[in-house]
């Protein structure tokens, strides 16, 4: 069943996504070589704690994974594109550092993610963070009423093929409300005009994530939970909540 949101309880989802947004942006202002993924976990730990906002990340575990997850932020160094548990592996000058956070406040949930280089970065790097950006903002375009949820996936999908970047449908958006993953599942591809119609009060967290080479084989960590390409290239992932609006896409993950 996909819920539709009244436009106070999107207010409501909007305070959890400052938070988060806050929480991201406080992990890449500390970010720096030297800097272990632990010490970034406790950075958004101590915002999302000072908010009174409860990690929808932290204790999660869903029916692919071996253990719950053990932190507040997914962070994933450079081959890692997803789910990277935070460990007390230390950054490096020029790493690409993709962060994922999740909360809730009074209930009410937000996720959004995003990646950046550590120190000096690569310029292959910064192009593919840029595609991901282009794509997530590709996305919300089109997430207006009347439009399908196919319509987002082929909106993602022209911008990673047109980049010749490595695509993966396993993993990618999902409803979000009360819980943070709710029907329906939002694939990075699609075929326009098909799938679910787009309404006022849908919301969403829209995220593609893609790798610099042209395959889209992974590998799961001993961990359980950090997903690395297979071929080695690097990653990146971008993401935001976003409620359909008569108006239009209403981005509520940002500061």
């Amino acid at each position: 069943m996909v819920e539709l949101r009244t436009p106070a309880e999107i207010e409501q989802m909007r305070t959890a996504g400052r938070v988060v947004a806050n929480a991201l942006q406080s992990v890449k202002k500390y970010a720096a070589a030297g800097v272990s993924l632990l010490e970034l976990d406790e950075v958004a730990r101590d915002v999302l704690r000072s908010a009174g906002a409860v990690s929808l990340f932290d204790g999660y575990q869903p029916g692919f994974a071996t253990t719950p997850f053990s932190g507040v932020i997914c962070a994933s160094v450079n081959d890692a594109v997803l789910h990277g548990l935070p460990n007390d592996l230390r950054l490096q000058d020029g790493d690409l550092l993709n962060v994922d956070c999740g909360a809730s406040v009074d209930g009410w949930c937000a996720d959004s993610a995003i990646s950046f280089c550590v120190g000096t970065p690569r310029a292959a790097d910064l192009e593919l963070i840029a595609t991901t950006e282009e794509a997530l903002a590709a996305g919300i375009a089109a997430a207006v009423p009347g439009n399908r949820i196919g319509d987002i996936g082929a909106a993602i999908g022209r911008v990673g093929k047109r980049a010749g970047v490595g695509t993966n449908l396993d993993f990618g958006g999902h409803g979000i409300g009360r819980r943070m993953h709710q029907d329906p599942h939002l694939p990075n591809d699609g075929r326009p005009g098909r799938g679910l119609k787009l309404q006022a009060g849908h919301v969403f967290a829209i995220e593609p994530w893609f790798w610099s080479g042209p395959g889209s084989g992974y590998r799961i960590d001993a961990d359980g939970w950090t997903l690395r390409s297979a071929d080695h290239t690097r990653g990146a992932h971008a993401e935001h909540t976003v409620a359909i609006t008569p108006e239009g896409p209403r981005i509520l993950t940002r500061p």
